[in-house]
Order: structure tokens, then sequence, then C-alpha cells
């Protein structure tokens, strides 16, 4: 095969699509500062995810540091280090101390008994991670946040569109964090949204993402630029029409893999979570060398010589990276760092012809025993 197969590719609508959804904007030259397509999403996101309050930011990073400012945390916060950069990133960026809690070896997700174990005087909130659209174990997050009187907020990056018993990812904890990248689910080519519980909240974060202003002669937060513009919203808008086809076709994809892959000794597929619908976000495969034949390392290098992609996601911990190393041991956290010496997030999106996962598995294969 000579095309290069790309580990994820952006879902679009059609351009006649779009341009119909755009072309008032050049009637109203409204670009920015939410506008009308700006309102338009917001209201559909509502309406989708079962929510009362929803705030759209240019980014998921945003919309994290913003929530983890509105809510005025000090301390510490425990989250995973088997998470993107962004996680851990926000939480240091907004003067906080992360504390990483290992992972559960089922699904990847925060293990509550780990976050049980880290609490201390000075721990304000959680931040865990829906990894790959598996969620956490919100139940058991919850009850401690409980008891120790803290704020919960997820990541729910990989999660849009995910429920469980019917319920929405959006609804767990304080506040849920969703990242719209061209690369996730759902995408508005660049942006992200904060759903949360306390309605008092609406106003403080639009505050915070336009430079703090509250009047027109009022400056009252030391607030940044994150306004979703005109252009991202209509895009959210018009994939939010095709989000259900767009998971479908991920299902079928998904299932093919596991026809492949499903029973291999040295292959470890997550199970999909009781009671949970899946978002079908990734295609994560762990190797374990010492019964599949092979490493990790050597099926990516077989991938990539074939020109398909891969990824070693998430590969170091955020505890390895070099700006967080001197302070943190990956050590501490033992099953979080065997997943990621051992894991590689093969080809996922729509478009994903079922015959290239027959080819992406056929190398796969022939890698092991």
């Amino acid at each position: 095969m000579n095309k290069r197969i790309l580990v994820t590719r952006s879902s679009m609508p059609s351009l006649e699509e779009y341009v119909e959804e755009i072309r008032p904007l050049w009637e109203s030259h409204w670009l920015t500062n939410m506008g009308a397509e700006h309102q338009k999403l917001e209201m559909a996101l509502k309406e989708r995810l079962g929510v009362q309050n929803v705030v759209l930011f240019t980014n998921g990073h945003s919309a994290l540091e913003c929530v983890l400012e509105a809510l005025d945390l000090r301390g510490e916060v425990i989250t995973t280090p088997f998470t993107f950069a962004s996680t851990v990133n926000a939480i240091s960026r907004k003067g906080l101390t992360p504390v990483f809690a290992d992972v559960k070896l089922e699904d990847y997700t925060i293990d509550p008994a780990s976050i049980e174990r880290l609490i201390t005087p000075r721990t304000s909130a959680i931040v865990p991670v829906h990894v790959y659209g598996n969620l956490c174990d919100v139940d058991a997050i919850q009850d401690i946040a409980d008891r120790h009187g803290l704020k919960v907020i997820y990541d729910a990056a990989h999660a849009f569109g995910v429920k469980r018993d019917g319920v929405s990812a959006a609804v767990f904890g304080d506040a849920s964090m969703f990242s719209f990248h061209a690369t996730k689910v759902f995408n508005t080519i660049e942006g992200g949204a904060v759903c949360f519980k306390d309605s008092a909240l609406y106003p403080l974060l639009n505050q915070w993402k336009n430079f703090g202003i509250t009047g027109p002669e009022d400056v009252e937060y030391v607030g940044g630029n994150a306004k979703m513009n005109e252009f991202c919203a209509a895009m959210g808008v018009c994939n939010l029409r095709h989000l259900d086809d767009e998971i479908a076709k991920r299902e079928q994809i998904d299932e093919r893999y596991r026809e492949w892959l499903g029973g291999i000794p040295g292959i470890k597929l997550i199970d999909h979570q009781a009671g949970v619908l899946p978002n079908h976000a990734y295609m994560p495969v762990v190797f374990d060398e010492q019964r599949f034949g092979a490493t990790r390392e050597d099926v990516f290098n077989a991938l990539e010589k074939e020109g398909i992609g891969a990824r070693k996601y998430f590969y170091p911990l955020a505890s390895d990276y070099a700006c967080y190393r001197s302070v943190y041991s990956s050590t501490a956290t033992p099953v979080a760092k065997w997943v990621s010496e051992r894991v590689l997030t093969l080809p996922m999106y729509a478009d994903l012809a079922l015959e290239d996962v027959d080819h992406i598995c056929g190398i796969v294969r022939r890698c092991g025993r």
C-alpha cells in the first residue's frame, strides 16, 4: 500500500454545508466575541449533553485553566500522570501543586484507592481523566471528595458523547472540561468547553476568558483571551449534526480491530465498560513483550515502515517530562509506568477503511510469535 495512514484524521462536514453555516458572517461581520454561531453552538451542546451550564473556549487547555482559577483552588491537586501534558500543565500554571495517583490496570483511569492515600490537609481538588473515553470510577471519586470536602474537575477531553446508564459524562463532578481539537471525536477545529453545576460560575468564566472585563469601563480580574471565534463555532454546529454517524462508523472500526486482535496472548485491549455508551475515540493496545514476543517499539517500527502512523499515547508519563522529573518519580505510580511503556494507539477515525484496518492488524500480528 502506497498511501500513508495517519493515526487520526479530522471529521468535517461537506464544504457546502459549512459554507451555508458561515454565509451570514459576511453579512454581520461579527467574527468573534460570542456572536450568533457561538450562541447557537452553546445551546446545542446544552441539549446534547443534558447540562444546564456550558461555556465555550478557544481550546480545552484554556477551559481547564479557567475553571481551576474560577473555583479559587489552593494547594495540592491530585491527578494522574497517565495523561496529556495539558492536564498537569494547567494545574501547575495556576500555581497549584500536582500530586500523582496511580491508575487501574483494567482501563487506565485514576485509581480511587490511590487518591485516598494521597489526601493531605493541603489537598483542594481532584482532577481525574476519562482516558480514551473510558469513564473514571465517578461514584468512588465523588464519595472521596464529599468525605474530604474536595472539588472534582474532570478532564473529559476524550469523553465527548460518552454516557453511563443514559447519563452524559458532562454531568459528573463539579465541572468537566471537553476538548474540541481537530483530532477529537467532535471538533470545532480548535476549541473546548466547560460544563459545570454551579450557575454562579457562568458569568465568572465568561469574564475570565475575556480579559476579566466586567463592564464597559471595568476589568475586575486578571483574565486572558480564550474566546471561541465564529468560524470554529460554525464548524462545531455542523459537526454536531453528524456526530451519531461518526461514532457509528468508529464502532465498526473498533469491532474490526477486536476481531483481529482480541484473544491474542500478550495483546491487551480495554473491554467496554458495563452500562457505558462509548464514543470509540481511540484504539489503545498494550503489548506485553514476554507473552506477545515483540515489544511496543517493534510494532511501532513495523507499522512506520509500512507508512502507518501509530502513537505512544501516553508516553512518557507526565511525571517523566523534563519539566517535572526533578520533582517527581514515575516509580511511585508503577501501574501507570508499566502501561505507558507498552501502549500504542492504532489508527482510528470515522473514514478509516476496514481493509486498512485488516492491513494494520496483519502487520501487528506478524510482529508476535
